[in-house]
């Protein structure tokens, strides 16, 4: 596979992947953190610092509307439930495993 071929692989699965995310918005950040160590916000991030990359300046709330596909303050409010302590030990618990990575 070439390249370029690869980079536009990889660009549809992660527009797959964000657009099952906005389907699924009853899957919380808690949840996706406890599971596998990253959440939407994570995604954020890194779309942030891979846009740096490239000399594109993006702040958080610009990179959030991406992944989001919405304004944070408005996809919390509709749909971000409170976090039980069963997920915040679930995350805390997958946190240290992102660190011994």
């Amino acid at each position: 596979m070439d390249e370029q071929t690869r980079i536009e692989i990889e660009a549809a699965a992660f527009r797959r992947l964000l657009s099952h995310l906005a389907k699924r918005t009853d899957t919380q950040n808690i949840d996706l953190m406890g599971l596998a160590g990253f959440c939407r916000n994570c995604l954020a991030n890194w779309y942030t610092e891979a846009a740096d990359e490239h000399g594109i300046k993006l702040d958080k709330a610009e990179a959030r509307e991406i992944i989001y596909g919405m304004p944070y303050a408005e996809w919390t409010e509709k749909y971000q439930t409170k976090a039980t302590a069963e997920q915040m030990q679930k995350m805390d618990e997958s946190l240290k495993k992102n660190e011994e990575l």
